[in-house]
């Protein structure tokens, strides 16, 4: 499996930190920071792909940064937040140039800052600060090729009454995290959860598609699972090449019986899934429409379609010396 390698505080490292470009270990966080303890921060993953020599274009940038600025709006951290999603757009790309990343992943955080340690800290600072990283598949270039073994969790996506799910959130993650640990440890290279009714909602970090009888079917937004921007590309990109697409409820009998699994998300991007808790699904390996989908979605991220060029922010790295005139 992919693991990211973050080159740490090495002076060749530059974050984006409240409207300034600094090195790694000028964004060092203040050991009391409030978000640090409590967890209380919205965040975003976002990629950039090469589409040329020393340039870049950014995935569907505009629609991440309205994203983190509703989720910080729901967690109420917009309370004194300068920035734009104009601001923050130009912020992501400004942090890929700083790091001369034509091709990477962006970390963009907005977060309580250090002040009173009280659960409220109402009167804190709120920072943005944004990463920029090389990161390959997230699931493993085996994975996108032949597919990913999952388990169904014992730890439930908590419900629409525990947490407010259209928001991404950093302490939303602490399930995902315990049910990602459980599915590694027992074998399995991804985890899926269930609901309180026993739905299948989503994977630890990733929506999640099946395929019956030649019909592509996802959980409904109306459930608890994050509305994900790579989600809805693909259930757009597949109207668009007239597949038969549905939003509705499945359990897991329904899953082990899909002739295709896959998950979604902009880390994962299109990742088959060829086992579910022990049981091979379809023929055991990428099926031919999730292939189909994965191809024309790497079309599109890496500007080979021009069709869906609205949704690239091209950038050039030879421009990151003028951030730092």
């Amino acid at each position: 499996m992919a693991t990211a390698v973050i080159p740490g505080n090495s002076p060749d490292v530059r974050v984006w930190l409240n409207g300034r470009i600094v090195d790694a270990d000028g964004a060092r966080l203040p050991h009391l920071t409030h978000s640090f303890h409590y967890g209380l921060a919205a965040f975003e993953g976002i990629r950039a792909y090469q589409v040329a020599p020393g340039q870049g274009a950014v995935f569907r940038l505009r629609e991440h940064c309205r994203r983190l600025v509703d989720s910080a709006h729901i967690a109420t951290l917009d309370i004194g937040l300068e920035y734009s999603v104009d601001d923050l757009a130009a912020a992501c790309v400004a942090a890929l140039q700083a790091n001369n990343l034509a091709e990477g992943y962006l970390r963009p955080v907005i977060y309580i800052a250090d002040g009173a340690m009280g659960i409220g800290a109402s009167g804190n600072p709120i920072h943005v600060l944004i990463a920029a990283w090389k990161w390959g598949a997230y699931l493993g270039e085996e994975g996108l090729r032949n597919g990913i073994r999952a388990k169904i969790s014992a730890f439930q996506r908590p419900g629409h009454a525990t947490v407010m799910s259209k928001a991404k959130i950093t302490g939303h993650y602490v399930n995902s995290i315990l049910a990602k640990r459980e599915a590694l440890a027992c074998g399995a290279d991804e985890a899926i959860l269930l609901n309180e009714q026993g739905y299948v909602t989503e994977a630890s970090g990733e929506n999640i598609f099946m395929v019956q009888n030649g019909v592509l079917i996802t959980p409904p937004l109306g459930m608890n699972i994050l509305g994900g921007i790579t989600r809805a590309t693909i259930l757009q990109m597949a109207r668009d090449l007239g597949m038969p697409a549905e939003e509705r409820l499945f359990a897991r009998d329904e899953l082990y019986c899909a002739d295709e699994v896959f998950l979604t998300g902009t880390a994962a991007e299109v990742t088959p899934v060829r086992v579910v808790d022990g049981r091979k699904i379809g023929v055991g390996f990428r099926g031919p429409i999730t292939e189909r989908l994965q191809s024309a979605y790497f079309d599109v991220v890496k500007g080979r379609n021009a069709k869906y060029g609205d949704w690239l922010t091209k950038f050039s790295i030879t421009q990151a010396a003028s951030i730092f005139s």
